[in-house]
């Protein structure tokens, strides 16, 4: 008798059946799919309704994601784009690879968001964030900070998509006044990362005094740590807002699954998760309303926010800007 047959036919039995389980491909940033962001509790809640394989791929940063977009075309094997943000999307739709999403209802966001091809997951404002041990009094505004002997970490808007939000929030600010603004911070800027991750990770270290972040980047200090040593300094002129967002591939090799993860962007199950893992406001409120350390951020005066067609317009003069002010 061949005892090895009934192993070598269940490890058959076992192939066919993953050969006929559907795959859908999400592409992301890395700090999504990390064991501390929302991707493997969004992976585990989702798999427990599409009777499919979520599998998440990712890049270093949420303005890489377009790059590789673009690098692939129709022939890439994501689905759905999940890490843009509103500062990208009329670029990201000019390529003409995502697919309207036909998804209807409404969201929570503070301003009025209606778009065809992209659905909003999460928001924020972009802020410097500190150690309010060490610094008793931040800087109130831009100029205030270039007037500071702080250091300040910040990430490349080319790979970034906090470092684009910073260029559009100066540009927002203080408009035709923003390549003066930005050659006075030049000798602020300790240096300039390609993403969020490594930024952090040297304050965190004690290597800047502050880092671009978000208004809600303390919260998790507070909440995960039990350490309300961090702060968002709030700006006077105000903070632009991060509106993130994700799409389907006009080319999905499972279009039908796409569709079922972008309307299961919307429920609690997916919206429960932001809060505490990828430290953003949700798009949808969930039942159970925010993490209590949440009351405990700052609420920025004004909000700035450049529409998508405003932002892409602005986006090679900010850059330029940038640019030239460092390289002085």
């Amino acid at each position: 008798m061949n005892r090895l047959f009934p192993a070598a036919a269940l490890a058959l039995l076992t192939t066919a059946a993953q050969a006929q389980t559907p795959v859908l491909n999400v592409l992301t940033y890395d700090s999504f799919t990390s064991e501390w962001g929302p991707g493997p509790a969004i992976e585990t809640a989702f798999e427990a309704v599409c009777a499919c394989d979520l599998v998440f791929s990712a890049v270093g940063d949420g303005a890489e994601l377009l790059a590789r977009v673009q690098l692939e075309g129709a022939k890439s094997e994501a689905s759905v784009v999940l890490g843009l943000d509103t500062n990208l999307t009329a670029q990201a739709a000019a390529t003409g690879l995502f697919a309207p999403h036909g998804q209807t209802g409404g969201n929570d966001l503070p301003v009025p968001f209606d778009d065809p091809i992209f659905l909003p997951y999460d928001w924020g404002y972009f802020a410097f964030v500190y150690d309010n041990t060490k610094l008793a009094t931040p800087p109130t505004s831009f100029e205030a900070l270039a007037a500071s002997d702080l250091k300040i970490v910040i990430q490349d808007p080319r790979s970034s998509t906090p470092g684009l939000g910073l260029l559009l929030w100066v540009k927002a600010a203080y408009g035709d006044r923003a390549p003066e603004i930005w050659a006075a911070l030049a000798d602020n800027i300790l240096t300039v990362t390609p993403g969020w991750s490594e930024a952090y990770g040297m304050f965190t270290a004690g290597e800047a005094d502050m880092v671009l972040s978000y208004t809600t980047s303390p919260a998790y200090h507070l909440i995960a740590e039990e350490d309300a040593g961090k702060s968002a300094a709030a700006f006077d002129e105000g903070h632009y807002m991060q509106v993130e967002v994700a799409g389907k591939l006009a080319a999905a090799p499972q279009p039908e699954l796409a569709d079922q993860f972008l309307a299961f962007m919307a429920t609690d199950a997916f919206q429960s998760v932001i809060p505490t893992t990828n430290w953003m406001y949700p798009a949808h409120m969930p039942e159970a309303g925010l993490p209590e350390g949440f009351a405990q951020m700052i609420t920025p005066a004004k909000a700035l926010l450049l529409s998508a067609d405003e932002a892409q317009a602005a986006r090679k003069n900010a850059l330029d800007e940038w640019l030239t002010a460092l390289s002085r």
